[in-house]
């Protein structure tokens, strides 16, 4: 039942038991919305309670880098910037900003939340309503950086978003998405190879070199900026050197820069504890994934997703950097969560209870990490 030859991506996906009376009550598009504003006022809330919000959005995780780059941007100045995160998230705020006269802290939070409400959406359109519910409130990384910002929630939209163009057989537009999605964060590159693969696997070479002449094109503007202001074209890329890679190689033997990073870098139990349940829960999927003919159904009619699917998977979990390769590896998770999801869709509960209190707790649960828990614990006995 299984052919041998990759059949064309088809426009509409159908998760494994999708077919099922739960899939066709999957949660609403307007519920869906109204699930990540409510995450998004329970987020913020709860960050206000000990903070100033505008003050903890300077203050996380790499905005004020991001913020520093894009005014950079804006007045075309470089002086004394360094060359570290990848420029696209700064290219969208600096337009952004340019466009409509708002502030570089405004150009940051937009550019994060509106991505993030459309790539939930995204999902809901390519999978349904479930894991696309799921995909918006099980991670505290993806709820962290689509409230107070980060480049997640740019770069999942963009690639989503290539995903449904393919399925849509806009192969040009794809290339385009994909490749936007590469200069926000370069694994995603995995996605635009992805989409040239295939147009040779069907060879149709007139749209193989449209989309290869779209990526080369996104590229060389990327990097004449870097090649004129610095001297390196591919200055962000080297910018992520470092000594604690294992043979100074980024990547390495799968879990050995994880089980490192445990015993070198002490973290409270409950880090470790969430942490090590994304790292199961991802290679629980992955035995899944391996073991299912329905999944490697979906995955040979969905072949540029599988493309992205796979190598990403290689490099998440040999990804050679001791100390983000378990504490970051929610984080890096998020782009491949909806296929997790997909893979475990037999076990995922179909249920607007469980789905709505989750869409309560996790926000709650992700501000504090975000801004410590101890933190909150004394507020709210003050407010008491």
């Amino acid at each position: 039942m299984l052919s041998s030859e990759m059949p064309d991506p088809q426009p509409v996906s159908d998760p494994p038991g999708a077919s099922s009376p739960e899939a066709r009550g999957a949660t609403s598009q307007p519920e869906i919305t109204a699930l990540i504003l409510l995450s998004f006022v329970l987020f913020v809330g709860v960050v206000s309670l000990t903070h100033n919000y505008l003050v903890a959005v300077d203050n996380f995780g790499d905005s004020s880098a991001y913020m520093t780059l894009a005014s950079a941007i804006r007045r075309w100045d470089f002086g004394g910037v360094i060359v570290k995160h990848f420029w696209g998230l700064p290219y969208a705020m600096a337009a952004l900003s340019k466009l409509t006269g708002m502030s570089d802290r405004a150009a940051l939070l937009t550019p994060s939340f509106v991505p993030s409400l459309l790539a939930v959406l995204l999902a809901r359109n390519l999978w349904d309503g479930w894991i696309a519910g799921y995909f918006a409130v099980l991670n505290f990384d993806w709820l962290q950086r689509s409230g107070p910002g980060g480049s997640e929630p740019l770069f999942v939209c963009f690639l989503f978003a290539a995903f449904a163009s393919v399925r849509r057989e806009r192969w040009l537009l794809a290339s385009l998405l994909a490749s936007l999605a590469t200069i926000v964060r370069p694994p995603r590159f995995f996605a635009l190879a992805g989409v040239g693969l295939v147009l040779l696997w069907r060879r149709d070479l007139r749209k193989f070199a449209a989309a290869a002449s779209i990526g080369m094109l996104v590229g060389e503007m990327y990097v004449i900026p870097l090649a004129t202001h610095f001297r390196d074209p591919l200055a962000t890329v080297n910018s992520y050197h470092n000594h604690q890679w294992q043979g100074g190689w980024l990547f390495g033997f799968p879990f050995y820069a994880i089980i490192k990073g445990t015993l070198l870098y002490p973290a409270p139990w409950t880090n470790l504890v969430l942490s090590f349940a994304w790292i199961l829960l991802v290679l629980a999927a992955v035995v899944v994934m391996a073991r299912s003919a329905e999944f490697r159904t979906y995955a040979r009619a969905h072949a540029v997703e599988a493309l992205f699917l796979v190598p990403y998977l290689w490099c998440l979990f040999t990804y050679n950097y001791p100390h983000w390769a378990r504490g970051s590896f929610a984080r890096f998770s998020i782009s491949i969560l909806p296929f997790v999801l997909l893979a475990l869709y037999r076990w995922l509960p179909k249920n607007r209870g469980i789905l709505w209190c989750l869409g309560i707790v996790m926000p709650v649960l992700g501000a504090s990490s975000a801004i410590g828990i101890i933190n909150v614990v004394h507020r709210l006995r003050k407010a008491i």
